[in-house]
């Protein structure tokens, strides 16, 4: 499984459109079904204030963001699970993710067909009933995936005997949970799962336990507030199964990358009231979502985003840079971001005795400025 964020739904809801604006790789986008079969993989930068400021401190010569791999899936439809729309084959792309960003229509707009249960009929738009068959979809895959499991733990367990039913105690006991939510058309991740029950289904990828975010795509004329009827919709769908929603025009979205300047760019969000991106708001929401947390070092040569996981320690955050400084690490030096921000300079953050030396139980926390120290 890869460390990326997939972008699913039906087709013709805006995934191709708000890819090709988060990458600012053209992905193929016409009004018709499937015109995305292969998925398209885009390296997105991710635009951080505390790096920018940093810039502004150090003054470096180059400065580079953390970035977050998004990959467009085909639109899915009724029957993917049995290979219609040639849904095998978009299940297994999105298999290959860990995050997904469910991409919902919330616009209205005659020129541009939706379609739900075929690819030929058109559907009115309503988010709930399309939620509620892309999940349909996934939970009858992630069925199949317990099914098969299912027979070849039974058999191991008849050669093996007792000993080894025991080493799938967890399995049992999550597939005890998470079936009866799938034959439901719920998703798996609303389960309430231990940490022993999350280790013995960890190998099967179910589709419905990989964190989601909802990405409502409005239109142009609801910007300004920022929701809908049909936006309110999913925020609903969305707190019961426990996902977070990002709003964004695609269209919008669109022209905007196409903004040269800083400025214009500004220009262009202030008249319709946005402080920020809806890709920005989308990226960073789907870095989170996927556990990864950012650390920073910074000097007149370079100031860089470095990735790590959530929980991650000092030795590790020191391996990303180099796995040299991983082996031999002895202690890294750490102050925020925050602290930079107060005092304005490293020298006035050691003298208010905020410059810290840690060791290698130290968890590294998103925003921490670091220089480690080793021998090798």
């Amino acid at each position: 499984m890869k460390l990326t964020c997939g972008i699913v739904g039906l087709p013709n809801v805006g995934k191709s459109t708000i890819f090709s604006a988060l990458t600012r790789a053209p992905a193929e986008a016409a009004n018709y079904p499937f015109c995305t079969i292969e998925p398209n993989h885009g390296i997105v930068e991710l635009p951080d204030e505390r790096l920018d400021f940093m810039a502004g401190v150090f003054q470096p010569k180059k400065k580079i963001p953390a970035t977050v791999d998004f990959v467009d899936i085909a639109g899915l439809i009724k029957g993917a699970s049995n290979g219609e729309g040639l849904g095998n084959q978009f299940l297994a792309n999105i298999r290959e993710t860990s995050v997904i960003a469910h991409v919902v229509r919330c616009f209205d707009n005659p020129d541009i067909q939706h379609v739900r249960d075929d690819a030929k009929t058109d559907a009115p738009i309503d988010p709930e009933s399309d939620i509620l068959t892309i999940n349909y979809e996934l939970c009858q895959a992630d069925i199949d995936t317990i099914t098969k499991r299912e027979d070849k733990v039974t058999r191991q367990i008849r050669a093996l005997g007792k000993a080894e039913e025991k080493k799938f105690a967890g399995y049992r006991s999550a597939v005890d949970k998470i079936l009866p939510l799938l034959r439901d058309g719920k998703c798996a991740r609303q389960a309430e799962l231990t940490e022993e029950e999350m280790a013995g289904i960890y190998d099967l990828h179910l589709l419905t336990v990989k964190p989601q975010l909802f990405v409502c795509n409005i239109d142009e004329d609801t910007i300004a507030e920022g929701t809908n009827k049909y936006v309110e919709a999913v925020k609903k769908i969305a707190q019961e199964e426990k996902s977070e929603v990002v709003v964004i025009c695609g269209k919008f979205e669109s022209d905007l990358v196409d903004i040269e300047t800083a400025e214009d760019r500004k220009e262009f969000m202030d008249s319709v009231g946005l402080k920020e991106s809806g890709l920005t708001v989308l990226a960073r929401a789907a870095y989170h979502l996927m556990g990864l947390r950012t650390f920073f070092t910074g000097g007149p040569d370079e100031c860089r985003a470095w990735t790590i996981h959530n929980g991650d320690k000092a030795p590790q955050a020191a391996g990303v840079i180099h796995t040299d400084f991983e082996k031999g690490f002895i202690k890294a030096e750490v102050y925020s971001v925050e602290d930079l921000k107060k005092y304005g300079s490293e020298a006035e953050i050691k003298a208010a005795g905020k410059y810290r030396q840690e060791g290698k139980d130290y968890i590294v926390q998103d925003g921490d400025c670091m220089f480690f120290k080793f021998n090798v």
